[in-house]
């Protein structure tokens, strides 16, 4: 996978993986974080969430300029990792107030947007030499893969520190305790809250002792539980330490590519200060305009989120693409229109895609069951699924070339051993899930059928497997690690005969693919009841449907992905001027802080509407975004010859 590329994409490989475990590791938890911490609303949970989103992109914007106007991309990077490391140890404090933890979200940010689309240029430079530039394109996607391989075990970090934490005060996790305790807490309780809060208590405690002063468990169990969280965030700024030490010893390998300047006629020179002068006017000018337009419409719909600080954050790209179009020259601007018509297919791909840590991660605390049958229990723990990726990898090993016996030494061993592991963790599950006295009864056959049953048919058997809803964002990453291969196999076959698609064809193909993920839980939602319709219980067992649900969707979105970002990035670094590399790297982050400022729609929406009219909204953006992205796709084309 790595023959033929420069030895500095392992570097930025390993910097990235580092950075992003620690990075995914906050995310999995954050908006789970803020609810069960402050006692925050889906509307105000998902505001600060897709503030907090829009900062790690937008300030991308600053990072780029910073690094175009120093020439310094590589000290702006190692800048950027100081600083989001001190935002992590802020975060990672106890019992601060909203106002101090939102300042560590703004310092993580921050760094970020120094570190992020930097480093991404970096790698773009990398393969601006004649001898690397027909592997760009599979070199993004090897970075992107780099990414997610961190992103992957985040989860399970994050599950795995706030479950110890809590089993250490004889406690055990159930997501849906929180709301109710913080209404036990603020004296908004109905008796039907108070009961099931009972129930829920009752059911935590490991000891088994039932629960007396609920007011007083309340308290303890947030304490305990946000306290948790901050362990997690505390992990999270150790993997910020890795990945800068990685970056500090390894960093030469990286190119010190300094910013050529692009020649141009004198007269062009002459008039530079002038058009950069009236751009920015002219740039400004339009962010006002926006940020008006857009807070007049919400005073006419009554929708607060509607205001002027939604208006600057999107006049803040108007004015960036106004200002680009300004200062460029007569042969960059085809290039910079190009690019921009891409960045706005690009926010409503981000709107849609990262509901994964918003309400597809409320979807998977309310609606997903909480315990599952002992196989699929395998998919939400560490190790047992390591080792069925393991067994899977034996598989492909073993049988993708049988003429090879090592090949076949190596896949069948790895086949049996993993194999066997599973199924010992699966005959181990199946022991914790039922009733002791039944399971002694069973035969060998009969355990394993109840090992694949997802639904009890009989009363013996009882359910102990519990699920955390923030391991479903591990999934995502998996895929990933998992597809990238395959996907640059098919497009490594296709272009072997001439058939590979541009890389403004893959986005948009990648559009139709994200609305066919929103399909799938659109279909799961169909019976649920809505949100709205709760009056703040808790949805039983009975109320959720299975996880295989929301990881199909994931894997239908994470196929969307590999056809967008890497090449979205690719894309960026093939077309963007030279003199305007960083600037455009940033400009794409800009495009996705757009995306992910538009995420409040769907927190927003959350208690307003029923599921699957949710859902649709998603459909609609990706779809018509299909259909804009094939309109230009000759002018795409074009810009990348």
């Amino acid at each position: 996978m790595l023959k033929n590329h420069p030895k500095g994409l392992l570097v930025a490989f390993f910097t990235n993986m580092g950075e992003r475990f620690g990075f995914y590791t906050m995310m999995a938890i954050l908006v789970l974080f803020l609810q069960a911490r402050y006692g925050l609303d889906e509307a105000a949970a998902g505001g600060y969430y897709s503030w907090f989103y829009f900062s790690i992109y937008a300030l991308a914007l600053l990072g780029g300029m910073l690094a175009d106007w120093t020439k310094k991309y590589k000290l702006v990077i190692l800048l950027g990792q100081i600083i989001m490391f001190a935002g992590y140890v802020i975060i990672a404090l106890p019992k601060m107030p909203l106002s101090i933890a939102l300042a560590g979200l703004f310092t993580i940010a921050l760094g970020n947007g120094l570190f992020k689309g930097n480093l991404q240029a970096v790698v773009g430079q990398m393969y601006d030499n004649e001898k690397y530039k027909a592997l760009r394109d599979k070199a993004f996607m090897i970075f992107y893969m780099g990414i997610n391989i961190g992103a992957f075990f985040a989860p399970f970090v994050a599950t795995g520190v706030r479950n110890w934490w809590l089993k250490t005060h004889g406690l055990m996790h159930h997501g849906g305790l929180p709301s109710l305790c913080h209404k036990m807490i603020d004296g908004v309780y109905t008796p039907e809250n108070a009961a099931q809060l009972q129930e829920l208590a009752n059911g935590v405690m490991i000891n088994k002792e039932p629960v007396t002063d609920l007011t007083a468990f309340a308290q303890n169990y947030i304490d305990i539980f946000a306290r948790g969280y901050n362990w997690a965030f505390a992990v999270a700024a150790g993997a910020m330490i890795l990945s800068l030490l990685i970056y500090v010893v390894f960093n030469k390998m990286l190119p010190n590519k300094e910013k050529k300047v692009v020649e141009v006629k004198a007269k062009t020179m002459d008039a530079k200060s002038s058009k950069q002068t009236w751009g920015l006017i002219l740039a400004i000018g339009l962010m006002a305009i926006t940020g008006g337009l857009i807070h007049l419409l919400g005073e006419i719909t009554n929708i607060g989120d509607l205001n002027y600080k939604l208006g600057l954050a999107i006049g803040l790209f108007v004015g960036f693409v106004t200002y680009m179009f300004t200062i460029s020259t007569k042969e960059e601007k085809p290039r910079i229109a190009a690019l921009s018509l891409v960045f706005v297919v690009v926010i409503f791909f981000w709107m849609s895609f990262h509901q994964n840590g918003l309400t597809l991660t409320m979807f998977a605390r309310d609606y997903v069951v909480t315990k599952v049958d002992s196989f699929t229990f395998l998919f939400f723990n560490l190790v047992p699924i390591i080792c069925v990726i393991a067994t899977i990898a034996g598989i492909f090993i073993a049988f993708r070339n049988v003429k090879n016996l090592t090949n076949l030494y190596l896949g069948i061993p790895m086949l049996l051993f993993f194999g066997f592991v599973c199924l010992l963790f699966i005959n181990n599950f199946t022991a914790s899930g039922l009733n002791p006295d039944y399971y002694a009864t069973l035969s060998f056959f009969e355990k394993i059928k109840a090992s694949f049953s997802f639904v009890s048919c009989n009363d013996m058997m009882i359910k102990q497997n519990p699920i955390a809803p923030e391991v479903f964002q591990s999934f995502n990453p998996l895929f990933i690690v998992a597809l990238t291969p395959l996907v640059m196999g098919v497009f490594t076959w296709l272009h072997n005969r001439n058939l590979e698609p541009s890389t403004p064809k893959k986005i948009g193909i990648g559009m139709i693919i994200a609305a066919i993920g929103f399909v799938i839980v659109l279909i799961a939602s169909l019976n649920l009841v809505s949100p709205h319709l709760l009056d703040g219980k808790v949805p039983t067992e009975d109320m959720r449907v299975s996880p295989y649900w929301l990881m199909s969707c994931y894997l239908v979105l994470t196929i969307a992905e590999l056809f967008l970002s890497p090449m979205g990035l690719s894309f960026v670094s093939k077309v963007a001027p030279e003199r305007f590399q960083g600037l455009m790297q940033g400009g794409w982050l800009l495009a996705t802080a757009i995306g992910n400022k538009l995420l409040f729609v769907g927190s927003l929406m959350w208690n307003r509407i029923d599921l699957y009219l949710l859902w649709g909204i998603f459909i609609i953006c990706c779809i018509l975004s299909a259909l804009f992205i094939f309109s230009i796709m000759k002018r795409l084309e074009s810009a990348t010859k």
